[in-house]
């Protein structure tokens, strides 16, 4: 498993400054909010900083439902109740209707509400933040029960989906517009506080202290297909739990308890401008346009991060996954997760008849200009495909005799390949995954679909052998290269593998194969040619094929024109 190497990354705290004849508290952040350039190694998938979530403010001008407040003990003012005690929270000179871009103020929602327990040990609810009151960052929440034996009290803020210290971080979470914050409360945002005050005093004052992390998405891409996409959701997986009900402990405000759930789906669509999602046209992170954030438990993660992105014109929607490596990730902070959609794009010239000096289109490439130039999308026939032996195109004649070994002689290309018996072990030991939605590009297209296969050594790991002792035998012990066998596997399981597994896999796509000159199956099906010819066939040749239900390994015709591709 590679290390996550975090490069330029810093930890900003906001300063406190107390003002002592006002009694107040006055937030100020550091007007240097330039970040490190990127400096990643190209492996890196993921360039995350990490930044205190006291300073997210300096990314966004959106909504928080509550965040680290600077308490002012404000009195009791007129207050006249005295079956309430007040919790006082926020400076009344600030408005805090979201996270201030320029001074990092955080702001109270409609519908916010604290919760207490009183000396009688009772949970006590406050009153809600109601609307003439809401954007601000001064509320006096009156709270009922006894308050007389003590000088402090825990508060709890377990957002709008929770309720006395029981905090829920949904699975399922929304943001409606890009680099907003109006969905915090309803998406796991919470937090403690130590409220203080005298013994017998009815007001107390707090600072509310965050207990979640936040993933700050910023994708952007270089593909000329995607930016004509939009981001329609992200879907976060974990090796463990990420998202479930937990209980803010009452020590260190922590989060506590085990959950199960290990997927959060973050949905980027709403209305108007972005009814179909956030645009994806930027070829650098810019939160303005597609910034998303997303609410998970603290705690050390291997992230699996899946962007649904879609294209309105063809009506194609898939995935782009990235993988992010082991990291803890710490609560009351966010991590700015830019990621390079760059998809997979598969060269069109890698099509060949089995062990042919020269690819399939070769002189006809669908990148040329020629009028009869070859073939790029399903069902579509050219003419000026190999016909004859002296093609250089033409798959290799070479056939020593019946049930002799015959191994590809002609191509370094095909030489590297695997060979059947390790074609065979790939499909029926390979843990053959469909995944139906992963996307990729090839001659211009966008497609998707493809087979996921456990990489050659992790194979040979699981079942006991070595890598060579593959390449002589399949999982039978039968030598494929000097008889005629056909196997398929149809016990397939489906989607990508998890995120602590991913890494075990290599991924092939589904594109198709070339017959007569004709583009069939590709999205749907996948060839590809192993180093190994027929043995009892002079025309045959042995390849993978797989589809959504199915690997199969088999012979096929030499002349058929199938994908020349590196397994792992």
């Amino acid at each position: 498993m590679r290390k996550l190497q975090l490069y330029g990354r810093k930890k900003r705290k906001m300063a406190i400054h107390r003002t002592p004849l006002l009694g107040k508290t006055k937030r100020v952040i550091s007007k240097n909010q330039k970040r490190n350039k990127e400096r990643m190694k190209t492996r890196q998938l993921f360039k995350t900083h990490l930044l205190s979530f006291a300073a997210i403010c300096s990314m966004v001008l959106a909504t928080a439902s509550c965040a680290n407040e600077d308490i002012a003990q404000n009195g009791t003012g007129g207050n006249k109740d005295k079956n309430f005690t007040t919790f006082v929270t926020g400076e009344p000179t600030k408005t805090r209707t979201s996270m201030d871009y320029n001074d990092g103020a955080f702001y109270w929602e409609e519908g916010d509400k604290i919760y207490v327990k009183d000396d009688d040990g009772h949970w006590q609810t406050s009153n809600a933040v109601d609307a003439a009151h809401a954007h601000s960052a001064s509320f006096t929440f009156k709270v009922p029960g006894k308050f007389n034996n003590s000088g402090s009290y825990k508060v709890y803020y377990p957002g709008k989906n929770g309720s006395n210290n029981q905090v829920s971080i949904p699975a399922s979470q929304t943001q409606t517009e890009p680099n907003t914050t109006k969905h915090f409360g309803e998406s796991g945002d919470c937090g403690t506080a130590d409220a203080t005050g005298t013994i017998g005093g009815k007001v107390f004052s707090f600072q509310l202290n965050h207990q979640a992390s936040i993933l700050v998405f910023q994708p952007s891409t270089n593909n000329d297909v995607l930016k004509h996409c939009y981001l329609t959701k992200i879907e976060v997986s974990s090796n463990n739990d990420i998202t479930d009900t937990y209980t803010l402990d009452p020590t260190n405000g922590e989060l506590t308890g085990t959950g199960s759930g290990k997927t959060i789906e973050l949905t980027t669509k709403g209305s108007g401008t972005y009814a179909n999602g956030f645009p994806l046209n930027t070829t650098s992170p810019n939160i303005a346009l597609n910034g998303a954030y997303m609410f998970i438990k603290p705690g050390p993660h291997i992230l699996k991060v899946r962007y649904w992105v879609k294209d309105m014109v063809t009506g194609t929607e898939g995935t782009v996954t990235k993988i992010l490596s082991s990291f803890n990730y710490q609560k009351n902070t966010y991590y700015d997760m830019t990621a390079n959609l760059n998809i997979r794009d598969y060269d069109g010239g890698q099509y060949y008849m089995w062990d042919a000096k020269d690819q399939y289109w070769k002189g006809w490439e669908w990148t040329t200009n020629l009028s009869d130039r070859q073939p790029t999308v399903n069902d579509e026939k050219g003419e000026n495909y190999p016909k004859t032996n002296g093609d250089s195109r033409w798959y290799s004649e070479v056939y020593p005799g019946y049930n002799v070994q015959n191994d590809a002689s002609k191509n370094s290309l095909f030489t590297a390949l695997p060979n059947v018996n390790v074609m065979v072990w790939y499909a029926m030991k390979g843990d053959p995954r469909w995944d139906a939605e992963e996307l990729w590009t090839t001659m211009g297209h966008l497609y998707k679909g493809g087979m996921w296969f456990l990489k050659k050594e992790k194979i040979a790991s699981k079942n006991s052998t070595t890598t060579a002792a593959m390449a002589n035998a399949d999982p039978n012990g039968i030598d494929w290269r000097k008889t005629g066998k056909v196997e398929s596997n149809t016990t397939l399981n489906s989607g990508q593998p998890s995120a602590g597994e991913i890494g075990n896999y290599f991924y092939l796509p589904a594109l198709g194969d070339y017959g007569d000159g004709k583009l069939t199956s590709l999205q749907s099906k996948g060839y590809f040619w192993s180093a190994s010819g027929n043995p009892i066939d002079p025309k045959g040749a042995y390849a993978l094929n797989f589809e959504s239900g199915s690997v199969t390994v088999r012979y096929y015709y030499r002349s058929h024109g199938f994908r020349v591709q590196t397994f792992e």
